[in-house]
């Protein structure tokens, strides 16, 4: 047997090396972009064509489809992409994914291949490594990850045998699935959907089918039929990501599939004469010498002498590469033309294929339930929208309490046993939230960064007092009602003046949540709270002596006291917010 186990072994773990070399790459490019990238992504997606520019330039300068997806199935859940938004984006994506083919064609599989050139890489790099400054390691990271695609490629080519025969059974099953038309289609995309699917990577399996065809395993149209299940399978890893999220990034996730398999179905419909236009522009702009429908046994008997045809095979894999990257990059460039009069419609679709639940807007996760993100950086950005969620609840359970204030004794049982749950619930969350914060933690963090996460950890511990408070505040209602308490309407009228000021202060506290920590102005929370304090002096001096005269019971004035006294402590943990937030960047 020619080719045994250990050179099926060498195959496996060239391809292994592969996958290594490009999470590697795309891990350090994304590092290394940092804020900017998602600065890009949120700033332009005004329209849907700055959406589509985004998501091909962010996909083509970290090499990864899936980690742009990802991240804008994400971005929808926190609420910073719309819907429509975030197709613009993906259509994008789609197309910037095929720079990696190119990349594979031309440097890994040309006639100039970088292989040669990806140890004196890796060597000339590997310093970079040991380098204290972060910078510099995400450098060396994404220069080795560059050598180890090119290096797994021609270990890649080097362990798959020329003759597909080496392969016992292969061969022959290779022969009986091929050149079969439409079934043989069908057939090589399943096979390429599931390998990416397996794979986690369209690049990875590109570059695969790539090789393949260099090898003259395949011919043009099954390898077409290949790549197009690629684009199917590449979906996966986004509908994955969505299935614990919101109902807008399922929305997006949705929206992918739909875009990729309707650029699957129109394809099909026509794949014939497209891939002979692909051919003849191949052969127009001398990519290939032949048309490369001449794979084909039957076509390639009619055509040619059986003296010229192993030349004429020959040319065409080497071809191949080159070849198949023009007609990824024309069917995803066409199918983007197409669709992106109709991000809107394909928006409503979705919305009417997942149509929203009810009951979202309660204390429960909404962003880190996708998990950590690839980078520290998107981790912690993702952490940062989860905490704006918590606030912006906690201010919804405020509200909830002030409408409660005025209800009658009977309604109000019912409101204050959903604040009862709201407060549980806030309690979870504050743990959960905790929990991911200690996971990015064990992350090399830049300075920063650990100081982000120092911050965010005191931010949720006083948000979670904001939602205490606010409970003993409806506590002391409850009472008031179970005692048939009823407050002098001035009293009424300055709890509400209380309450008022409380409730700008929690807005501020959302609002400085939301802006970039360090461009936050303390100014506005710090009034809010010199007149929260005032206000409270006032409060208990009047309180003091109104008991001294005798103007309401005491257990009225016990009431009345413990309910701004508690606002007071809402007003200093909002004020505690901002505080620890003010910190990030101004620790030695």
């Amino acid at each position: 047997m020619d080719y045994g186990i250990f050179e099926l072994l060498k195959l496996i773990g060239s391809l292994a090396l592969f996958l290594y070399g490009m999470k590697l790459l795309s891990e350090s490019l994304q590092k290394l972009a940092g804020n900017k990238m998602r600065q890009i992504l949120t700033a332009m997606t005004s329209n849907r064509v700055t959406g589509v520019l985004t998501g091909l330039i962010i996909t083509a300068l970290i090499q990864s489809s899936s980690a742009t997806t990802v991240m804008v199935v994400s971005f929808v859940n926190a609420g910073l992409l719309d819907l429509v938004g975030s197709i613009g984006v993906i259509l994008g994506a789609n197309v910037g994914t095929t720079v990696t083919s190119w990349m594979v064609a031309i440097l890994g599989l040309g006639k100039f291949s970088m292989s040669d050139l990806a140890l004196p890489i890796i060597g000339c790099t590997l310093p970079l490594l040991f380098s204290k400054k972060r910078s510099r390691k995400n450098w060396g990271e994404m220069f080795i990850g560059f050598g180890l695609l090119f290096l797994a490629l021609r270990f890649l080519q080097e362990s798959m045998p020329s003759n597909i025969h080496d392969y016992p059974g292969v061969g022959e099953f290779i022969q009986q699935i091929s050149f079969l038309g439409f079934r043989s289609w069908m057939i090589f995309l399943f096979i390429g959907a599931a390998l990416t699917t397996l794979f986690q990577s369209s690049s990875a399996t590109v570059a695969l089918t790539l090789v393949i065809c260099s090898k003259g395993w395949i011919g043009y149209e099954d390898a077409a039929a290949m790549i197009m299940g690629e684009n199917i399978g590449t979906t996966i890893t986004a509908n994955l990501a969505a299935t614990v999220a919101n109902v807008q990034a399922k929305r997006a996730a949705l929206a992918h599939f739909i875009i990729n398999v309707f650029g699957v179905v129109w394809l099909f419909v026509i794949f014939t004469p497209f891939l002979h236009f692909i051919g003849d522009l191949c052969v127009t702009l001398h990519i290939s010498k032949y048309n490369p429908i001449y794979s084909d046994p039957r076509l390639l008997t009619e055509a040619f002498s059986p003296e010229a045809r192993a030349g004429v095979t020959a040319s065409i894999n080497m071809a191949m590469p080159l070849v198949l990257s023009l007609f990824n990059t024309l069917a995803k460039g066409i199918n983007v033309a197409l669709l992106i009069w109709f991000t809107k419609f394909i928006a409503r679709l979705v919305s009417r294929i997942i149509p929203p639940k009810t009951g979202e807007d309660t204390f429960k996760l909404k962003h880190i339930k996708i998990g950590m993100l690839s980078t520290p950086d998107a981790s912690l950005f993702q952490a940062k929208q989860e905490i704006c969620h918590y606030g912006q609840n906690t201010l919804e359970m405020f509200h909830k309490m002030v409408r409660a204030f005025s209800m009658s004794r009977n309604e109000y049982e019912k409101e204050f046993n959903q604040l009862l749950k709201l407060e549980d619930e806030s309690d979870q969350v504050e743990i959960e939230i905790a929990d991911y914060l200690t996971m990015v933690s064990e992350s090399k963090l830049s300075t920063e960064n650990s100081q982000r996460v120092r911050a965010m950890f005191k931010i949720v511990s006083e948000i979670e007092s904001v939602a205490d408070s606010i409970l003993n505040v409806s506590k002391a209602i409850y009472r008031r009602n179970e005692q048939g308490v009823v407050f002098p309407e001035d009293l009424s009228n300055k709890l509400k003046h209380m309450f008022s000021l409380v409730d700008e202060s929690i807005v501020i506290m959302c609002q400085n949540l939301t802006t970039e920590y360090t461009q936050v102005n303390a100014k506005k929370a710090y009034e809010i709270e010199d007149a929260i304090n005032s206000y409270r002096t006032i409060l208990k001096q009047e309180h003091l002596l109104a008991i001294e005269e005798k103007r309401y019971d005491y257990s009225t004035g016990i009431l009345y006291n413990d309910m701004f006294s508690e606002c007071e402590k809402i007003g200093d943990y909002t004020i505690n917010v901002t505080q620890s937030i003010k910190e990030i960047g101004h620790e030695d």
